[in-house]
């Protein structure tokens, strides 16, 4: 061990109770958190690491250090991406043989590499809202600058988001990051996925983990169509006449359904005073999400985000404070619908789902329950019902820790 070299940005000495002495693939069982595993080029291995669950990748030295530094500068740049730990090099096993360098990257809770998602959620849309949250993540690297170079399904994990997922970024090793991308870069980006796409698609058909109706090529296409679709949305230069000022708000409410805000406008008037152009210029996503967190102080998915603040408007309609201040009222709703829904539900039963999802679940269960029974349904009795009706039945969005670790294949394929 005393090689052995640890680069972190901040201290990591609990990384020294692993066994760097040992070849990943021959990790010990007591180590090993049997969390469901994308493909991988590199061997991989999550990891339970005093109350931490963490993810091991070997691979050269060159290539650890440089993922570890853009994986740093992503998260700087608030691109949707895993946290890196530290780079482990000067491993070598008890007789002195070399063994490669390991990078190590925080375990993103609560998400699924795409074959789980599509094992646990056969439905016939759960291949639009995968390659819609592909898209819109493949649009955010961009506009941060970030050539990913291997854009794919496998280098992806995803999150549940309200009724959609959210994606993110988890191998960097052959991307890099520029201060604007081309249109060359982006288009050999785009490209490089829909064929990547395609492949994987095609992969989980033959698995049967894909609707038999589902059109592989189709869908590839249509990653295209949603990414272009973004790109021109938020980068497009827009004119219109001087006095159409209300076009600018359009633009901007635009933005925000797309899930943007817009931090910097540019407006160019011509000579005459005839004609305006409007062009974003900083475009940040989490619009909803900002606001819900700076009401609430709640932290979630921007679809999420959207679904409780509509929640909260419903709530200040139906307790006649559509005059009080919004801070106070999002605070009253917090304490008497968010927060004992949530405390509804048994502790042993909260880990399947994060507490923003549970929330959104127990009110489209609201809604069902109350189509059936033909009357309004309050929140308590709707999460008593969620919890016997659904939830109890339902695995574990966030796969438990320490089942052996031969059956993480089988948590991986449902």
């Amino acid at each position: 061990m005393e090689n052995l070299q640890i680069t972190a940005a901040r201290p990591e000495a609990a990384l020294l109770d692993l066994p760097w002495n040992v070849a990943l693939e021959d990790w010990p069982t007591d180590v090993l958190a049997a969390l469901p595993r994308g493909i991988s080029r590199h061997v991989v291995r999550f990891v339970k690491l005093r109350g931490r669950v963490l993810a091991v990748k070997e691979t050269r030295d060159h290539y650890a250090f440089r993922e570890y530094e853009l994986l740093r500068r992503l998260n700087k740049l608030e691109v949707p991406c895993v946290v890196p730990v530290g780079v482990v090099t000067g491993r070598h096993t008890e007789d002195g043989e070399p063994l490669e360098a390991a990078i190590v990257t925080e375990h993103l809770a609560f998400s699924l590499p795409y074959r789980a998602v599509f094992s646990k959620s056969l439905q016939p849309d759960t291949a639009t809202r995968v390659i819609d949250a592909l898209a819109v993540l493949l649009v955010r690297v961009h506009l941060a600058g970030f050539y990913w170079g291997d854009v794919s399904l496998s280098n992806t994990l995803f999150r549940r988001d309200a009724d959609q997922f959210a994606a993110y970024l988890v191998d960097a090793e052959t991307g890099d990051l520029h201060r604007e991308l081309s249109a060359g870069q982006r288009m050999y980006d785009l490209d490089l996925a829909r064929t990547n796409i395609i492949g994987e698609l095609m992969d989980l058909a033959a698995g049967e983990l894909l609707d038999e109706e589902a059109d592989e090529v189709a869908i590839g296409d249509a990653l295209v169509d949603r990414y272009t679709e973004l790109w021109d949305a938020i980068t497009a230069v827009e004119s219109f006449s001087a006095d159409e000022h209300w076009r600018v708000d359009e633009r901007i409410r635009r933005l925000n359904d797309l899930g943007f805000d817009v931090g910097e406008l540019t407006i160019v008037t011509d000579i005459d005073g005839t004609t305006v152009q409007i062009e974003p210029k900083v475009v940040d996503p989490g619009h909803h999400s900002r606001r819900l967190l700076r009401l609430t102080g709640l932290d979630v998915q921007d679809n999420q985000a959207r679904r409780l603040l509509n929640d909260l408007d419903a709530w200040r309609a139906a307790t006649d404070r559509l005059n009080d201040s919004e801070q106070l009222v999002a605070h009253d709703w917090l304490l008497h619908s968010f927060e004992p829904t949530i405390e509804a539900v048994p502790r042993d039963l909260r880990r399947k789902l994060e507490p923003a999802q549970l929330y959104h679940e127990i009110l489209d269960h609201r809604w069902f329950l109350s189509q059936r029974l033909h009357r309004d349904v309050p929140m308590p009795e709707a999460a008593r019902s969620y919890v016997e009706e659904v939830l109890r039945h339902r695995p574990d969005e966030q796969a438990v820790l320490g089942l052996p670790p031969e059956r993480a294949y089988e948590a991986e394929v449902g």
